[in-house]
């Protein structure tokens, strides 16, 4: 490679004061780091056209971006889901695709686990209540048992695992479906691997843990809210698509399920006239589920680290696109 790599990190918004890791990664290999906000896909071709890798979280690479961009040898993805990037172009034209797998695992479980619990206590509802001045009585609640009821997990990769191993402290029976992960794994982490319909059926809570991709959209549908007891609660803290939003909305309003904690939205930001906004049987949150100062800060020392190596004509540590023939030739790194 010829001069000094140049880095872009492109998104809607950047704060240019949250990038002093990526900076500080990318200062030891002399590679220059670039910030370019976008409205629209125009603008992300201006600003990569000449880089050697693209840093993003949300801004969309689209097969066109990465066809514009002759010298892009990796696109490092801000997150685990990488949804907003064209994995088959990114193949096709020669350019990895890295991911962060883990470096939120315990957020999400952990948010996953806080938005059931704050379902089936009905904490945010009750603590409206109560600072609204209305100190509720025993004979006006209804709040179910967490302990000794089923949990179902749509998804059963890393995060489900460790939700799994959190709610079994709750000694509850926990079943999940997943057609990429073997029984003994599952069984190694206490779920019990059925169909999708089984799990539906017998469930007390469902909390779904699926990356988004072609065949998972809308993977949960007017059908499979219809299969769940009407005393069952739906969590989802992975992707806004998965989950057909207007199928979750008519299942609350006509009391299909009990309630839904959803980190996660079709569209995002949330429409403020979203019906799940004013609904008591709805706690929501801002898609924050996999988020912490830590977390924060190890994602932008991997992501810095792992566009570094590439630009420096290495592998990353882990790329999503395993058949991919790189653009130009990498090397073992250290």
């Amino acid at each position: 490679m010829q001069g000094r790599p140049k880095v872009v990190r492109v998104d809607r918004k950047i704060d240019p004061s949250s990038i002093k890791e990526e900076r500080e990664e990318l200062d030891k290999v002399n590679a220059e780091l670039v910030l370019a906000e976008f409205e629209t896909e125009d603008d992300i071709i201006a600003a990569t056209k000449d880089a050697d890798a693209i840093l993003t979280t949300f801004a969309p690479i689209t097969r066109r971006v990465m066809e514009s961009s002759p010298r892009v040898r990796v696109v490092v993805r801000y997150g685990i889901g990488y949804d907003t990037v064209d994995l088959d172009a990114a193949t096709d034209n020669g350019i990895l695709l890295v991911n962060l797998p883990g470096f939120c695992l315990d957020e999400v479980a952990d948010h996953t686990i806080g938005l059931l619990l704050a379902c089936v206590r009905k904490i945010v509802y009750y603590n409206n209540l109560t600072k609204s001045g209305y100190w509720a009585r025993y004979h006006e609640m209804f709040i179910a048992s967490f302990t000794g009821q089923t949990l179902g997990l749509i998804g059963c990769g890393t995060i489900g695992q460790a939700v799994a191993k959190r709610a079994a402290g709750f000694d509850v029976k926990i079943l999940g479906t997943d057609p990429y992960v073997d029984k003994a794994v599952a069984k190694k982490h206490g779920i019990n691997l059925v169909s999708m319909a089984e799990l539906l059926k017998e469930s007390d809570f469902v909390s779904v843990h699926s990356l988004l991709n072609k065949d998972t959209h809308h993977l949960v549908g007017e059908k499979e809210f219809r299969q769940m007891k009407p005393t069952a609660y739906f969590i989802n803290t992975s992707r806004g698509p998965v989950v057909d939003e207007k199928a979750l909305i008519k299942a609350l309003q006509e009391k299909w399920i009990a309630g839904a904690g959803i980190d996660v939205f079709e569209q995002e930001p949330i429409d403020p006239n979203n019906p799940l906004l004013k609904m008591d049987n709805a706690v929501v949150t801002p898609h924050n589920a996999g988020w912490s100062d830590a977390a924060g800060r190890r994602a932008r020392i991997l992501v810095g680290k792992e566009a570094a190596r590439v630009v420096t004509g290495k592998w990353p540590s882990h790329w999503v696109n395993k058949s991919v023939k790189p653009r130009f030739e990498l090397v073992k790194g250290d």
